[in-house]
This record gives C-alpha cells, structure tokens and sequence, in this order.
C-alpha cells in the first residue's frame, strides 16, 4: 500500500508537469546519445588502431636513378649496398624485433603498380622509376623507430618510412570528433540535471499544500522525497531508451548497412556487440544524474 501511494504520488506529478517532463526526456535523449556516439567513436578509433598497428610495415626504400637523397649520390642501389641493409636486418641487434621481412625488385614494384592503376600506365611509369624496397613487419610496431634510426643515412637507402604514420591524421581527426561529442555531450548532461532540478521544485511547489499535511501527520522525510525522485528518475530513464534506440539504429543503419559496404580502407567496424557494452552505461549515466538532482532538489525545498 505504501508503495502504491509512492508511485500514484509520483504519477500524479509527471501528469501535473507533463511538459517539463517532455523537456527532459528529450534533452536526456540528445545528450546521452552524444555519449554514446562518443563511446562508440573511441571504440572505432581502437579498433582501427590494433588492426593497423598488426599490419602497418617500416618501407626501407634503396635508392633510383631519380632519388634526390644525399645517401643517392652514386645513383640507383648496388647489390652491394642491397646486401648490407639484409645483414643488417639479420643481425642480433634487429633480428628479434622482426616477425617477416620481404624484398621487393624493381620489377616486383612495377608489376604492382600495374595491377593498381590499370594497363593505361605502363607506358607511363618503368620499372627502373621505381625502388628496391624491404617491406619490414614488426613484432611491436611501436618500435618502429628503431628501423627508422638503424637505416636512416645508410648509403644506398633513400628513405625509411613507417606506414602507420600515414593513419595519425586520421586518428587524430577521430578523436578531436570524440572530444567534441563528450564536450556536447556533458553541456548537455548539465543542462538536464538543471531541468530535471527545476521540474521537481515546480512539481513541489504544486503541490505544497499536500507536502505540509503530509508534514503534520507525521510524514518521513523520505517518504515525502521518493515520489519527486522517481519523477526524475522515470523521465531520464525514458530519455536514456530513446538514447539507446538511436544508438542500435545509428549502428544498424549508418555503419553496418551503410559504412561497412562504402569505406574500404576500414575492415573493422563497431558493431551492436560494442553497443550493448555502451546502452547500460548510457542508461546508468541518465539514471544516476536524474536521482541525485532530484534529490538534491527537493532536499533544498523542504529546507526552505
């Protein structure tokens, strides 16, 4: 019976202030969806990296008839300087931190770019164009650097580079968009905790007469403030489904159905696994904000 006349109490208050309520359900939707999308967007980013970071390659690229690099003087790469980069790689110093390495001829490199561009550039670009190089896969990509320093200056290498250093634009374009929807996305959360914080004043003030009986006969004090946190705590929590369902439908239809069959340079997507990892989180989120406002609310007004 107690229960029942909490919730009716409750109830009765949503239906008083049903437009303060509308007001908060949506502005706990847009801002827990930013949260997701956030999460989601930091999840993708990780994903990319590891698959990236497994198979990015250190290029050492031996010099051509064309290079312009100080270490090019002599023109295009001996056998002899081609030998010293292979021992070099199969030194004690290096050899540990290599999982495979394969070299490249000139002729392998025309081949492929061939196969790339099309026949249409075989009469455009020649063999001789293009390096000698030693493709390096890494046990630890992060220690690139290494290769970088051992074959930078060497006589016969034009350039060392590190693939993976091609993607940090992209990652950091990624993740300054992260930082802006969990900017968002806590602009928002204030703005909720502020509204849900004056529904429940208004929906105490309403009914203040009701509070003062409730007073007089001896009523709790948490009694009498269950009723107004559960009136925040139910529209957050409505805000919070509406939030979820954006997320599944925005994971549903712009990643897998649209995303996944449109960019190919990414093979690895968050997919409605990872967003049943983020919907508890969001729903907690909008949840716990919504009780401790209400409650810091309504405490304040029985004081005054």
């Amino acid at each position: 019976m107690r229960i029942g006349l909490i919730l009716g109490e409750a109830l009765s208050g949503l239906r008083r202030n049903i437009s303060m309520v509308i007001s908060v359900v949506l502005v706990t939707f847009v801002s827990l969806t930013f949260v997701g999308a956030g999460m989601l967007m930091q999840m993708q980013i990780g994903k990319m990296q590891d698959y990236w970071v497994e198979r990015a390659q250190v290029a050492v690229y031996m010099c051509t008839d064309n290079s312009l690099a100080p270490t090019c003087v002599d023109g295009v790469a001996t056998e002899e300087q081609v030998a010293m980069v292979q021992e070099k790689l199969d030194s004690p110093a290096l050899a540990p931190l290599i999982g495979e390495v394969r070299f490249e001829t000139q002729d392998e490199a025309y081949q492929n770019v061939i196969d790339l561009l099309g026949e249409d550039y075989a009469s455009i670009v020649t063999a001789d164009q293009l390096n000698q190089t030693f493709w390096i896969n890494l046990v630890d990509q992060t220690q690139s650097e290494v290769m970088i320093e051992a074959f930078s200056g060497m006589a016969g290498v034009e350039e060392v580079a590190d693939q993976l250093q091609y993607l940090d634009p992209l990652f950091s374009a990624l993740t300054v968009a992260t930082y802006l929807a969990v900017g968002i996305a806590a602009l928002m959360l204030i703005a909720a905790v502020l509204l849900i914080a004056t529904t429940i004043r208004l929906s105490a003030y309403a009914r203040r007469r009701e509070l003062g009986i409730m007073r007089l006969v001896g009523a709790s004090n948490r009694f009498i403030q269950t009723p107004f946190i559960l009136e925040g705590v139910f529209a957050a929590f409505l805000g919070s489904l509406l939030a979820c369902a954006a997320i599944l439908a925005g994971v549903q239809f712009g990643v897998n159905d649209y995303l996944r069959g449109r960019v190919d340079f990414v093979t690895t997507w968050v997919d409605l696994g990872d967003a049943a990892i983020v919907l508890p989180v969001m729903i907690i989120i909008g949840v716990v904000l919504a009780a401790v406002s209400a409650g810091f609310a309504i405490r304040r007004w029985l004081r005054a």
